[in-house]
């Protein structure tokens, strides 16, 4: 099998989709590795590395991707990335199907087998490929330290000659990957942490790292599929944002990570809120790629609000930790790529829930159901 890993060019990308020591693993499984020239040196990892570990360095995209079998990347293709690739080539990488539908239809007319590692599906069996939790887990901690740079104040507790210095408090808004972790590096910082997520059987998790669980009674649960969280109807949303005004003016960070799969984020924290809280207080808002939970985010912005609150609405966080988020990655794609190798060649089986989840186009058809309801306007 041959595999290609192009150099990503999205803009403020630094991650690379395979790191030398996955590409020792695959060259000794027989494997030949293509990789572009510089494709990992804004993560740390330079091209004799690649070389050391059996790759061979190509000058550019289109010579990396040859007779590829197979191309990996971070981030989806433009449409000038997509020449070049022949058709029946598998492309993996994070594709935002239900992001950028349209993209998907591109795919499909090229005759690309396209799969999407945000779809791998929340298994136990597929948790090893699960890209969007290893890359969520470097968000939350991101988060946290910006907020810590951020906030005029210490985040512990401290005892000096000259008094003591209480410690600050966070509210860290859902309770999926990037919160807990948020929550975790918050609490190791020795900030004074509370919790909600509308999802209550998350609550013992976030007991379990000692911060305390918010419960807001919204008369639904927001528990989706797949371990996702699901979209709150206008009135349960409507009751969220109004418990959360007071516990959001009584902190000095909070950390919003809300994310529904394919939809705006939705707004939890409201100009209301945001007045509510103190000069100098600190939001990080993890969903600015997708909107943002706060009103008044910018999406690749910090910004100060009218009373003196710094909204921090910058993107792509796990790019920030490139070296290890790459690591990660790389991780996720040789577990989905060895899932998916038989006796040394492709083996897409779709019948298997795995195989099915995760491709999004096969034989210029677009297979990927919420993909092709987000086309048509329809419900997946």
């Amino acid at each position: 099998m041959k595999i290609a890993v192009p150099k990503e060019r999205a803009p403020g990308e630094r991650r690379v989709a395979l790191v030398p020591e996955i590409v020792a693993k695959f060259v000794k499984g027989g494997h030949v590795v293509t990789v572009e020239r510089g494709a990992g040196t804004s993560a740390g990892y330079l091209d004799a590395a690649y070389e050391s570990a059996g790759a061979t360095i190509a000058p550019d995209t289109r010579v990396a991707y040859g007779d590829a079998d197979v191309i990996v990347r971070v981030a989806k293709p433009s449409d000038a990335e997509l020449d070049g690739i022949r058709r029946g080539t598998v492309l993996i990488g994070f594709l935002a199907p239900l992001g950028d539908p349209r993209s998907v239809e591109r795919y499909a007319e090229r005759g690309i087998t396209a799969l999407s590692m945000e779809t791998v599906p929340r298994t136990s069996k597929a948790q090893a490929m699960d890209a969007l939790s290893s890359q969520a887990n470097i968000g939350g901690y991101k988060a946290a330290l910006l907020a810590a740079n951020h906030l005029p104040k210490f985040f512990p507790m401290l005892t000096t000659a000259a008094g003591t210095i209480q410690p600050a408090k966070a509210l860290i808004i859902g309770a999926g990957v990037a919160g807990l972790q948020a929550i975790a590096t918050c609490r190791r910082l020795g900030a004074v942490v509370t919790a909600y997520d509308t999802r209550p059987v998350v609550a013992e998790q976030v007991k379990s790292l000692g911060a305390k669980f918010l419960e807001i009674d919204v008369g639904e649960s927001g528990e989706g599929q797949g371990g996702y969280a699901k979209e709150l109807s206008p009135e349960a949303l409507a009751k969220q944002r109004a418990g959360m005004v007071k516990a959001i003016g009584a902190s000095d960070v909070v950390i919003t990570t809300a994310a529904i799969p394919g939809k705006r984020a939705p707004i939890l924290v409201t100009a209301e809120a945001v007045a509510a809280m103190a000069p100098g207080s600190v939001i990080v808002d993890l969903a600015a790629e997708t909107g943002g939970n706060v009103e008044g985010t910018k999406p690749g912005e910090v910004v100060t609000s009218a009373n003196g609150v710094t909204i921090v609405g910058l993107l792509n966080l796990a790019s920030d930790l490139a070296y290890d988020a790459s690591r990660l990655y790389a991780r996720n794609v040789q577990a989905l790529l060895d899932y998916i190798t038989k006796d040394g060649a492709l083996a897409l089986d779709p019948d298997d829930e795995i195989v099915a989840g995760t491709t999004i186009t096969r034989d210029g058809q677009i297979v990927h159901e919420p993909t092709r309801a987000a086309l048509t306007g329809g419900a997946a």
